[in-house]
């Protein structure tokens, strides 16, 4: 989960086409990461990105000669990692290359129960054919199993009995999970592309992807019990009266999961001129499809968790039920923890049937015209029709921008309004009470988008920055029920504001600095949902933001190589649940701090990196508590060849 401008977003590109994944990307082969801000699915298509932006994974190319490293990183809580990356030329002129990149990793959790081990294969081949045709192709095989993170929901009927971690309770090492309750997420991705130069000025370039991501295993989480929290005196015979404390209770399903897309892109790219002005431009056609397959089983209860430490008085047979007959209780878990348990519970649940499948048939145009060295315009426009078994919509898409250099490559100044629409898709939510899933088909969400800022190039290039102000406007949103977290409906506007900066300097030789800052207002203006109404979202995360990182790395004498660093990010309170009538549940700021030291030769690196130097205890989240890991370490070491 990410959050960017105050929407959630999550890495669903890689080369600019569709890939899709359940859990995390392995990095292994990641060769650069891009951010683009602001509702872009001008070029992109709006199904993948967020109004916040979007993620985009660039991937690591073939080359023309032999070359690569294999790695090993060892660190806490049982960290080991391999990673290899070999690169070799197939013909004797290197035009045709072959990459691969692995990596075979596991570790276990911070908490009393929980790992993560996966592995990971990434073939590449790049074939050019002549000075005018090129191919490239790029695959990725992931498999991992995991135990999912403990995430706890706080009850969404009553007000709350805590607002924050310290009047929770909460022990951050405990998992309240077992290493038996496992979730595997099977993952193909294959990309191929065409490039062919048509002339000096266009280039056409036909690319198509397919990719399957998969969800097998048991996924469980908690959720407050208003019973035997808020409604201690409804429960029959005398309250139990928990002075302290939270009973959650929690909830599995089995997961039997397939998502499937594909993509057909065409593009013709030009760079020409008329009238002696400079164009950029790119026109294209897109298809793309995706297929949701759902065999997951209803949700179940599976025991109640109690988090805290409190005293029971005149406590009844029904709660004796639950908890061990004393007076005093801390964390007592009455749930099944063991696969074969689970698989005993969920033997007569109702498994879902449900096939979602879209087709999304796009066209767009966007050019950059140089009217003069200083002053570039941008005019975007996307046609999109989707299509599903029970929707049909059509929507364009405008995009539009400038800018103006007073100082020729050093001073930029720029604007850009963006009109995004957003078809959201089938959507498969859940009832509580009988623990089914159902399929909702939503009509479209729009965005509007206005930025201003500026870009600075200064000091001989040793000092880059960019500052900007946003201001997104989003109508006919889908939004969480506050009645039922999995269900969703479609009635709400929202506004989200705020100001960015970040900056990059390397004031001599060895020394790299990079900072950066954001600060972020969202409000939910209209909606039906009072519960939300005039609140800033669940899922914007916190208001403020800021990164600092400062490196250096010895030139010259007998330190040639050394180097080392330091810095950390810091994130403001994180209202994760906010409504009227239960109130505000706060997650506290953070600031984490880390180090790290490294020597690089020609042959050899050896990296160490301490995370989290004061051991900070913090917490993450999307209406949900996450807890994050304590100080850690980990050290690394490379041979290249």
């Amino acid at each position: 989960y990410f959050s960017l401008r105050g929407f959630p977003v999550q890495p669903t590109l890689v080369n600019g086409l569709p890939a899709l994944t359940n859990g995390s990307p392995d990095p292994a082969n990641m060769e650069n990461i891009e951010v683009i801000k602001g509702p872009s699915g001008t070029l992109y298509g709006s199904s993948l990105v967020s109004y916040g932006g979007l993620i985009n994974i660039t991937t690591k190319k073939p080359y023309n000669y032999f070359g690569g490293n294999v790695s090993y990183t060892l660190g806490s809580f049982g960290l080991n990692r391999v990673t290899a990356d070999v690169n070799t030329p197939l013909d004797e002129t290197g035009d045709v290359a072959l990459r691969v990149n692995t990596a075979y990793h596991t570790e276990n959790s911070f908490q009393d129960a929980g790992f993560n081990k996966s592995l990971f294969v990434a073939p590449s081949l790049s074939y050019k054919v002549n000075d005018k045709l090129s191919f490239f192709i790029n695959t990725e095989f992931y498999d991992s199993e995991s135990t999912n993170p403990l995430m706890l929901f706080v009850d969404r009927g009553a007000p709350l009995r805590a607002t924050n971690i310290e009047e929770l309770g909460y022990n951050n090492e405990l998992s309240y999970t077992s290493n038996d309750l496992t979730v595997e997420n099977p993952t193909f991705s294959l990309q191929a592309q065409m490039n062919y130069e048509l002339s000096d000025s266009w280039t056409s370039q036909t690319a198509v992807s397919t990719g399957s991501a998969k969800a097998l295993g048991n996924y469980s989480y908690l959720y407050e019990t208003t019973q035997f929290n808020q409604g201690r005196e409804e429960v029959p015979g005398e309250a139990t009266n928990l002075d302290e404390g939270l009973v959650f209770s929690r909830y599995i399903s089995n997961q039997n999961s397939t998502t499937i897309s594909n993509d057909i892109q065409q593009n013709f790219i030009g760079d020409f001129e008329i009238a002696g002005m400079r164009n950029r431009t790119v026109v294209g056609l897109d298809y793309f499809n995706r297929k949701v397959i759902d065999n997951n089983s209803g949700y179940i209860g599976n025991g109640e968790v109690y988090i805290g430490n409190a005293s029971l008085q005149n406590v009844n047979e029904s709660v004796y039920d639950i908890y061990e007959p004393e007076n005093y209780i801390t964390n007592y878990d009455s749930g099944i923890l063991s696969k074969e348990g689970v698989a005993g519970l969920l033997e007569n649940v109702n498994r879902n049937n449900n096939i979602a499948e879209e087709d999304i048939y796009s066209a767009y145009i966007s050019n950059v015209l140089n009217f003069t060295p200083q002053l570039a315009v941008m005019t975007s426009l996307r046609l999109d029709q989707f299509e599903t078994e029970t929707n049909s919509q059509t929507a364009l898409s405008p995009k539009f921008g400038v800018v103006y250099q007073p100082v020729l490559d050093k001073v930029a100044l720029f604007a850009n309004y963006m009109d995004g629409f957003s078809n959201v898709g089938p959507r498969q939510v859940d009832n509580l009470e009988t623990g089914e899933t159902r399929t909702i088909v939503f009509d479209p969400e729009r965005a509007k988008q206005f930025e201003v800022g500026t870009k600075l190039n200064l000091l001989k290039n040793h000092l880059s920055a960019t500052l900007s102000y946003y201001d997104i406007q989003v109508s006919n949103m889908v939004m969480q029920d506050a009645e039922n977290p999995f269900n969703l409906v479609q009635d709400g506007e929202q506004y989200s504001r705020g100001f960015e900066a970040s900056l990059t300097a390397s004031p001599f030789e060895g020394l790299n600095l990079i900072a950066g800052f954001s600060h972020n207002d969202s409000e939910l203006t209209e909606s039906d949902q009072t519960d939300f109404l005039g609140r800033r979202p669940e899922s914007a995360g916190p208001e403020t933001l800021a990164n600092f990182w400062a490196s250096y790395r010895f030139v010259q004498g007998n330190l040639k190589g050394f180097g080392l660093g330091f810095g950390g990010n810091y994130a403001s309170e994180n209202m994760i649940f906010n409504r009227q009538t239960a109130g505000i549940f706060t997650l506290p700021s953070y600031t984490i701090l880390n180090a790290s030291l490294f020597y690089n030769v020609d042959k050899f690196g050896i990296n160490l990196k301490l995370n989290n130097l004061t051991n900070e205890e913090y917490y993450t989240g999307w209406s949900t508590i996450n807890p994050q890991r304590p100080r850690n370490f980990a050290a690394s070491l490379t041979y290249n060849f």
